[in-house]
């Protein structure tokens, strides 16, 4: 997916990095078939790097200084390193290793981080090949794996790095209040009055103070940040979107409340979620009215050229807007 937020290197800084990372003498100086890019990321640029021991890497960077960032994507890559610290301490959920972070700048305009390949599938690459049983057992083991994720508890809701908020209501209405921001700043056309979505969020904000406990939200945890091999999910990637919050939020859930984000019926499966109360259900459209949100939004701030994403989103966040009485 391609995105102005890419920070594309040289090949001679990329082996700089790896001589910092790994030491000169894994660098492979000859030809370039050792490094290749890999295509699936709509944020930060990775790449895929052939050690001169033969081992495999990934080098990810983030967004070059010069190229705004939404409000919440700031720091993101620190986001994503404290995630992954998190998920090894306290779960089983399989997760790449990380080799090497550095925050210097002095190789790279930006910070870059380096961790161990998983050799295999991206799910949303084979998704056309499998089965219906197949889709929903991938679903399910992904409930699963969510669940285990939310148990990991917090301080305060808001980024993994704070500052926090200590009510869900006040952190969410933040998160809402920036992306708006973030909208209005860039002048992003929401086919709405920013303030009618202003007035819809308040109207059902109270659904929100039934959440009390910081919980560890991934947020992110969709088909294409899941690795799978034999039947199997080997690894969870990209988790710089994570905070604390409630975990109805997680994007597994969000075809509950409208079917154009697919099926959520194997995923609550495997979560072991119960049927929704009236207050969860509202609070779920909140979450996909944020998720449409930010997928009009972002289409500005990463240079789309091609309106499909913005067309797509639009479309969602006035349903939402419409089953939340507006």
């Amino acid at each position: 997916m391609e995105s102005i937020t890419k920070n594309r290197q040289s090949i001679e800084s990329l082996r700089a990095m790896v001589a910092r990372a790994y030491g000169p003498e894994e660098v492979c100086d000859e030809g370039e078939d050792w490094v290749s890019e890999l295509s699936h990321g709509w944020f930060n640029v990775a790449y895929r790097i052939r050690l001169r021991s033969g081992a495999r890497v990934v080098l990810k960077i983030a967004p070059p200084p010069d190229v705004e960032v939404m409000t919440y994507e700031r720091g993101a890559m620190a986001t994503e390193l404290a995630a992954m610290r998190l998920i090894r301490e306290h779960t089983k959920v399989p997760v790449p290793a990380v080799d090497f972070a550095d925050q210097s700048r002095e190789l790279c305009d930006a910070d870059y981080f380096f961790m161990t390949y998983v050799d295999a599938d991206n799910l949303s690459v084979i998704t056309d090949t499998l089965t219906e049983a197949e889709i929903n057992a991938y679903d399910e083991a992904l409930g699963a794996i969510t669940h285990e994720l939310n148990g990991i508890t917090g301080t305060a809701f808001g980024p993994l790095g704070g500052p926090g908020a200590s009510t869900w209501r006040a952190a969410f209405l933040r998160m809402v209040e920036e992306l708006l921001g973030d909208g209005e700043r860039r002048g992003v056309d929401l086919r709405h009055d920013y303030d009618v979505i202003r007035e819809v969020v308040a109207a059902h904000a109270d659904s929100l103070d039934e959440v009390t406990e910081p919980r560890f939200i991934e947020w992110d945890l969709w088909p294409g940040n899941c690795m799978v091999r034999e039947g199997r999910i080997v690894a969870i990637i990209d988790h710089e979107r994570a905070f604390y919050g409630d975990p109805l939020m997680e994007f597994g859930f969000t075809g509950s409340e409208s079917s154009a984000y697919g099926d959520s019926t194997a995923f609550i499966r495997g979560y072991g979620h119960g049927p929704f109360t009236a207050a969860e259900r509202t609070r779920r459209r909140l979450y996909n009215l944020y998720l449409a949100l930010v997928q009009v939004i972002e289409t500005n701030f990463r240079g789309h050229t091609d309106t499909g994403q913005y067309d797509w989103a639009c479309e969602r966040l006035r349903e939402t807007v419409a089953v939340l009485g507006k």
